[in-house]
């Protein structure tokens, strides 16, 4: 690998022009209007497994068009109560997996849900368990291409209202302090997470990890990595949808949504990150709550010079454990 993109002294500040759609946010007030939270649909099964430190239970909610989603619940065995919680969005192609899996926010003292990512779960990791009732039209390979003939269609919108969700289903549950809900993931759950916290200010910190779909004008294009070279190639194929995908796309931009978040977070990227680059993160970190009346203060991001979309990994986990600890601190 090398580096490809902006040197850090501009990255730092980095800011580009982004196409916002005059009905931003006349577009996802209706979806969430269209696709409202059902607290009745959030359902809990005790699961038995060999861990004697962690209690699991198989969650299942109503996401986009009432679908139901299955999560994870991870939570300390020897902890009662209302606990923090992390909600947890996953990188594209992956599931919830295991419950094994997924054991270290709850080692260190979190209610843990894991969010299967519809649609998807068969690329890496243990597999997922929910299905997309929905169909798209032609698409390219990997998801980042389905539905792009129009904004209602995008795969990314189902997405994101299971993510606005799952916060919500998060909130409902007895092992949940309702008033201390972080979310995070990695790559595609990095953007779920930009979408969850500018959608639902109910999420009080985020923890964006090298995180997907921000700058989309910049970043189609600018690597040959995908998902963004997918929706490169499907535009080297339907040659007239040029316009219309980029209007597709700006809905979707975390760069946008993050700018309407209105809670601190911590980022991540790697300079030599090919997948999402390096200038598309900062791009959305330094847009953070900017179009949310008083902005929170200006996010902290970790930047990993010599790593490409593996970022920081368990170094960063470290990071973001310490970081949410003092955070908690702060608000008690």
């Amino acid at each position: 690998m090398a580096y490809f993109d902006l040197p850090p002294s501009e990255l730092e500040d980095y800011s580009p022009e982004l196409p916002e759609p005059n009905d931003f946010d006349a577009f996802w007030a209706h979806t969430l209007a269209q696709n409202p939270f059902d607290p009745a649909s959030v359902s809990t099964v005790p699961v038995t497994t060999p861990l004697r430190t962690h209690r699991v239970q198989d969650v299942t909610f109503g996401g986009y068009a009432g679908d139901p989603i299955r999560a994870w619940l991870i939570a300390p065995a020897d902890q009662s109560g209302p606990l923090p919680a992390v909600v947890e969005f996953l990188g594209m192609g992956g599931g919830r997996g295991l419950p094994q899996d997924n054991l270290a926010w709850a080692a260190a003292g979190y209610a843990h849900l894991v969010m299967d990512t519809r649609g998807q779960g068969s690329h890496w990791g243990s597999g997922g368990d929910t299905p997309d009732p929905h169909g798209t039209g032609p698409a390219a390979a990997g998801f980042a291409t389905h539905g792009l003939q129009s904004p209602e269609e995008y795969l990314y919108r189902r997405l994101f209202v299971d993510a606005h969700h799952a916060v919500e289903a998060a909130a409902v549950l007895p092992e949940v302090d309702a008033s201390r809900i972080a979310v995070t993931g990695v790559s595609q759950g990095g953007g779920l997470t930009l979408a969850a916290a500018g959608l639902n200010h109910r999420v009080i910190a985020a923890m964006p990890d090298v995180p997907f779909m921000c700058a989309l004008t910049r970043a189609v294009g600018l690597t040959d990595d995908p998902p963004y070279a997918d929706i490169a190639g499907y535009l080297a194929v339907h040659r007239d949808e040029v316009e219309q995908v980029r209007r597709t796309l700006a809905y979707f931009d975390g760069a946008l949504l993050g700018a309407r978040a209105t809670c601190p977070a911590l980022f991540s990227t790697g300079l030599m990150d090919t997948t999402c680059p390096p200038s598309t993160v900062f791009a959305a970190r330094n847009r953070w709550g900017q179009a949310a009346g008083p902005a929170p203060a200006r996010p902290e991001i970790r930047v990993y010079p010599f790593n490409g979309h593996e970022g920081g990994e368990s170094y960063q986990w470290r990071e973001q454990v310490a970081w949410l600890a003092a955070l908690h601190q702060n608000l008690e």
